[in-house]
């Protein structure tokens, strides 16, 4: 069995919710600290050292999206949603404001752990995907530096908004990235929401760096809140 030594903050007012993913973590080895409100939550990570937060929504008094909000005017460590919420709204609300991931409840141990596992590897591969130059998947490689992609071996011709959309996929290689996100990351703040022109440049990439388009196997849709670049 693995055992880490990262320290999580679980948020959740519900005390059966609570007991249970802090037995699941504690066997794992996660040192685990525990608030049942936002304000608790919030004075918990002022005062000692948090690598990660499990998050509820709902909250009594200050809703769990505030508590996300504030803690990431200040803060870039994983905050994983675990909510009774369910709806792509939600989700994509949720993850436009910072969370890394989103897990609706009933859950199992089995999968918060995983979750919890793979925001930890990101959180890490992120700090240094800031530094890194070359990236690669499967067949498919980036290579900043030279300006360079490639499948397979054979070198790619992309468009530069094409080429500005796939740098921005395999910086955050494995993260949901909203609809929203990536229009502002790619247009702009002033652009709105309107995803046609992003459904259009995500099919002439698809296009591209797919074999059957129809049936991606690097760049996969999440119905209803975004697109995320495979991790392997």
């Amino acid at each position: 069995m693995e055992h880490y030594h990262e320290r999580i903050l679980i948020v959740e007012d519900d005390p059966q919710i609570r007991n249970f993913i802090s037995y699941a973590l504690k066997r794992e080895g996660f040192e685990c600290i525990t608030a049942n409100s936002g304000e608790s939550a919030l004075n918990a990570l002022v005062s000692e050292p948090v690598d990660m937060m499990l998050l509820d929504l709902g909250l009594p008094k200050m809703d769990g999206m505030d508590v996300l909000k504030n803690v990431r005017d200040w803060s870039e460590m994983p905050v994983i949603i675990v909510s009774a919420r369910d709806q792509d709204r939600e989700k994509a609300a949720a993850l436009d404001a910072g969370a890394d991931d989103y897990l609706t409840k009933p859950f199992s141990a089995t999968e918060l752990l995983a979750r919890i596992r793979v925001a930890f590897r990101h959180y890490y591969k992120g700090t240094k995907a800031k530094e890194q130059t070359s990236f690669q998947v499967g067949g498919l490689r980036l290579d900043i530096q030279k300006r360079a992609v490639s499948l397979d071996g054979k070198i790619l011709h992309l468009t530069p908004m094409e080429y500005q959309l796939l740098v921005l996929l395999f910086k955050n290689m494995g993260r949901v990235l909203t609809t929203t996100y990536i229009i502002r990351e790619i247009w702009g703040e002033g652009y709105g929401r309107d995803t046609q022109a992003l459904r259009a440049l995500m099919a002439a990439l698809r296009r591209k760096i797919e074999k059957t388009p129809a049936k991606p196997r690097y760049i996969i849709t999440e119905i209803g809140v975004g697109y995320r670049l495979v991790d392997e």
